[in-house]
């Protein structure tokens, strides 16, 4: 009977050994302790069709896939095919406020096949009564928040731009963070995270590690800042007819003197000059090669009249010219050219005009920004490499809640795909040495180009990194390279140099990269017709008139 008693006990005892051992193993794949603090989290365990809404734009044919990431178990979102256009997008059960307390977007992405040219970022998108939906979701469905990688031709950076409504016009702003950070150049999993602050700050995070701080009132860390300036140059406001804008004016009590001669050519022979001892005036500069023989195939009526192609005369080598000497020509030293007054200080100069400036009627001034609220996340994007994988999309309200989602899903994978390539690159060179040494000097770089004051310089630089990365035999010229740009601007920077201009920016548009393109393929044709014809001049030469 005692017995019969001890086998419930003994079969609940293990059942609360197998619960234990399953809430145990269930903890080491769960994202984080924290998962109930998370606003909303997307792991793509589960398959995502259902739950995300691909759009039926016809642009938009790109396939969606629920792959594993090459070499894990862990599952993403995939972008299959190159050269396509891509949209999905996710509701969220409850909007989320942007205006109360911190808020962390983050999310990680893998450019399984390098990324070349195309996006990899996410929207965090408005509520639908701002005009969208989600079988319609495209490029202009509006948004509060895009956030992530994008990289093409000179643009590599990674993107935070929020748009925001003027009180005053009612118009939507797009504002766009400056100097953001570089889009990792390798193949393996990266997270991003963008961490929203009450005291108006943001912090971009790239695999946990600060890479950009900004602060969303500041004219310093948005193009266009936020806060429009309190004034303006009146529109209408015109330059005066007789205002003078002109700091030296020619001298008009100036005289041309007697002596000035405007005839003068700036070149005369030398009457000095003599012909070279040894000068065979009779040998022309080229003769017919004594070795072309006339090609079998070669059709006098069809071709013309074949004749051996010229060479050197060898006989010119060793003297000091060869066909008809001509008297070299000097400089005139009564040459001074066309004769024009000297410049002086303009008396009636009063500077450059400028129109007056006016209170600007869409100026407006907040405590902090008045974000609208996230309804929905939508990747939207275009790209020309597939292999683009996205996962562990989270939005927090604590920092330290991402934290730990970085730690438990992000930083397991990273760490295994940092061995395989270390243990590649080492296989690959049969040691640690260069390769691994590149591998930092190369990070380093980066990091280097991401200072604000090189921005002016980051494509070029950017340019000839990704050279040496593809190259390695090439590596230590480029790198060599790199380091003659860094040195010459510094000294620039150190010792002064001359004020670039400023120049207004304007938006990128693809067709004038895409009309760039056609240009420099014609003329790489008309460059590949002339040598064509060049080398066709050389083995046949035409009937000549008699």
């Amino acid at each position: 009977m005692g017995e019969r008693k001890g086998i419930p006990m003994a079969l609940g005892l293990l059942a609360m050994i197998l619960f234990f051992i399953a809430s145990s193993s269930s903890h080491l794949v769960r994202a984080s302790d924290d998962a109930d603090d998370a606003i909303f989290y997307e792991s793509f365990d589960e398959d995502f069709d259902g739950r995300w809404i691909v759009s039926d734009k016809e642009d938009y044919n790109g396939v969606w896939k629920h792959a594993k990431s090459d070499g894990h178990d862990d599952y993403g979102l995939l972008v299959s095919e190159q050269a396509r256009k891509y949209a999905i997008v996710k509701e969220l059960a409850e909007s989320v406020s942007l205006k109360d307390g911190t808020v962390v977007l983050q999310f990680e992405t893998r450019l399984q096949n390098g990324l070349e040219c195309g996006g990899a970022y996410i929207k965090y998108l408005r509520p639908q009564e701002s005009g969208w939906k989600p079988k319609e979701f495209d490029n202009e469905s509006p948004y509060s928040i895009m956030f992530g990688p994008d990289k093409c031709g000179a643009t590599n950076k990674v993107h935070f731009i929020f748009k925001h409504k003027n009180p005053k016009s009612g118009e939507y702003v797009e504002h766009h963070l400056k100097y953001p950070p570089s889009v990792p150049s390798d193949k393996l999993t990266h997270v991003y995270t963008a961490i929203l602050k009450p005291d108006n700050e943001l912090q971009i995070l790239i695999d946990g590690e600060e890479k950009k701080k900004a602060n969303f009132l500041s004219s310093e860390d948005f193009e266009p800042p936020l806060i429009p300036s309190k004034t303006i140059p009146d529109p209408d406001d015109k330059k005066p007819e007789d205002w003078d804008e002109r700091a030296k004016i020619p001298d008009p009590s100036a005289v041309k003197p007697d002596d000035w001669d405007e005839d003068a050519p700036m070149e005369i022979l030398d009457e000095e000059a003599e012909k070279p001892e040894g000068w065979l005036d009779d040998e022309p500069e080229e003769i017919d090669d004594p070795e072309a023989t006339k090609p079998e195939d070669w059709d006098d009526e069809e071709d013309g009249e074949w004749e051996a192609p010229k060479i050197e005369n060898p006989k010119c080598e060793a003297a000091p010219g060869c066909g008809e000497w001509k008297r070299p020509t000097k400089r005139n030293p009564a040459y001074k050219g066309k004769w024009s007054a000297p410049y002086i200080d303009n008396p009636s100069y009063k500077g450059i005009w400028k129109p007056r400036e006016i209170p600007n009627p869409e100026y407006f001034e907040l405590a902090k920004p008045d974000f609208e609220p996230i309804a929905a996340i939508g990747i939207e994007i275009w790209t020309m490499q597939d292999g683009i994988l996205f996962d562990n999309v989270l939005i927090a309200n604590d920092d330290k809640v991402a934290e730990s989602y970085r730690e438990t899903t992000w930083k397991p994978k990273f760490t295994v795909e940092k061995d395989k390539l270390k243990a590649e690159e080492e296989a690959a060179t049969g040691s640690d040495g260069i390769s691994g040494f590149q591998k930092k000097v190369f990070d380093l770089l980066y990091k280097i180009a991401d200072i604000p004051f090189l921005s002016e310089h980051k494509s070029k630089i950017f340019d000839l990194i990704e050279k040496a990365e593809k190259q390695p035999n090439l590596t230590i010229g480029i790198l060599v390279a790199v380091v003659v740009v860094f040195v010459s601007i510094f000294f620039r920077l150190i010792f002064g140099g001359k004020k670039p201009a400023k120049v207004e920016k304007k938006p990128e548009r693809t067709e004038a990269s895409n009309n760039q393109g056609s240009g420099e393929n014609e003329e790489n044709k008309e460059k590949e017709k002339q040598k064509e014809e060049a080398s066709n001049a050389a083995r046949r030469r035409p009937r000549r008139e008699t």
